[in-house]
């Protein structure tokens, strides 16, 4: 085999054991994730919620889960990682029972803002990614981390599209077993996964142990700290800028959008799961090639292109006048607004040090959480007005701005090619 060849593909089987192990968690995660992206605000719209009261909803959960993705990050850093996923999955499988059972306002709501049901987290352990980010980050070599990210990502966009076709079920089951009842059904791909997933994660061994404790550094080596900590802490708040208009935009529009199909189109999840789930599966493959071409081009350049594809993309879809050519563009902008993200994720996780990677995750997720946050209720009240244009208008401006400044901000700065310590700037 060519030495090319040899840097495109990279072997499942060449990972180590306990990458596998979060791979295949995010994976099964993903199922019950892609099926509540289709089902969830259409569910609360059979129980009788208005568009304020499920974005209320989805804004809420996105507010809570900014605070514990602070918390974890900054708390992972200073003990370990496992502890946060184990926690995770236990809750998890208590709320998704739960949901299952009832169809009561407060258990859903409890529920819904302690794991994030119909956020679209592709696999993400919720609140607690930043610790799963982290323990990644320590299991692969920097030079691979865009490709191993990638690879990662590309697994959650798989399952959360078959997820998503599991999520047509209610629209053949309802003359079974009721509209209510069919929605509840699929909790199963959440209690299911997460019961299967701290089995996984109990017998998982973890290599971190903390920070290390250096005593008696001299007056050089603590100068040398202090610059280099200066610098992550520059690249951070760069990195929050900018996602603050990235999540901002996104939470317009994103998970409202199987509501805003059904309200603009009427349409139901036997006509909306089938994209969704072709959008997912299609990022996939879109996210693996991504990966290799971070091997060549680096981080940067490939997310500004393929995003810029979807912005222009995001700007058109609300101008289309008929479901089957709207759910096209939504299907293609979803591919190359997302396909990035192992890429994005790995370039967050080379701006710091290992022993300041879940606070950098952190800081990226809530960045993106917080705003992504004030979204759903503001369009939500903009659906009920029958506004069905303006969320995007307003989302593409976001992302527009979100583009700039992350091509600008971070056009210098790739994943180190042979260290593990902070990225650096090229004169």
């Amino acid at each position: 085999m060519s030495n090319d060849v040899k840097h495109r593909i990279l072997p499942l089987s060449e990972l180590r054991p306990t990458t596998r192990r979060l791979i295949l968690a995010r994976g099964l995660r993903s199922f019950g994730q892609g099926a509540l992206v289709v089902d969830f605000a259409l569910y609360l719209d059979a129980l009788g919620w208005n568009g304020v009261a499920i974005g209320v909803l989805l804004s809420a959960a996105g507010l809570l889960g900014g605070f514990l993705s602070l918390l974890t990050g900054v708390l992972s850093d200073r003990v370990r990682r496992r502890p946060f996923l184990l926690f995770y999955e236990a809750v998890s499988l208590v709320a998704g029972t739960a949901t299952l059972l009832s169809a009561n306002a407060v258990v859903i709501t409890i529920a819904a803002i302690l794991v994030g049901y119909g956020r679209g987290a592709n696999g993400a352990a919720g609140p607690f990614s930043p610790a799963e980010q982290s323990w990644l980050a320590e299991e692969v070599d920097p030079r691979r981390r865009g490709q191993v990210y990638s690879i990662n990502a590309a697994v959650g966009f798989l399952g959360m599209g078959l997820g998503a076709l599991i999520g047509m079920l209610p629209s053949f089951l309802h003359t079974i077993v009721g509209s209510i009842l069919a929605y509840r059904l699929l909790f199963l791909l959440v209690v299911v996964p997460s019961a299967i997933n701290l089995v996984l994660f109990y017998g998982t061994h973890e290599n971190y142990r903390g920070p290390s404790t250096k005593v008696g550094l001299g007056a050089a080596e603590r100068a040398q700290e202090g610059r280099a900590q200066k610098q992550e802490n520059r690249l951070l708040r760069r990195l929050m800028f900018v996602n603050a208009f990235n999540g901002l935009a996104i939470g317009l529009t994103g998970p409202l959008i199987s509501y805003w199909f059904a309200l603009k189109f009427q349409v139901g999840p036997s006509y909306i799961a089938p994209v969704i789930a072709a959008s997912f599966l299609l990022t996939a493959k879109l996210s693996i090639l991504t990966g290799r071409i971070t091997r060549r081009a680096g981080i940067v350049r490939p997310v500004v292109v393929e995003r810029l594809v979807g912005l222009i993309l995001y700007a058109i879809l609300p101008l289309i006048p008929v479901y089957w050519l709207a759910s096209l563009i939504y299907l293609l902008r979803t591919v190359f607004s997302r396909g990035p993200a192992g890429a994005q994720q790995a370039l967050t996780m080379g701006l710091v040090r290992e022993h300041r990677r879940g606070l950098a995750a952190s800081l990226n997720v809530v960045s993106f959480l917080i705003p992504r946050s004030v979204g759903p209720g503001f369009s939500g009240y903009l659906l009920d007005l029958g506004l069905f244009g303006l969320p995007f208008y307003l989302a593409a401006a976001l992302q527009s701005v979100y583009l700039v400044g992350y091509a600008r901000f971070f056009r210098k700065y790739e994943p180190p090619p042979e260290s593990e310590g902070p990225i650096s700037e090229d004169k």
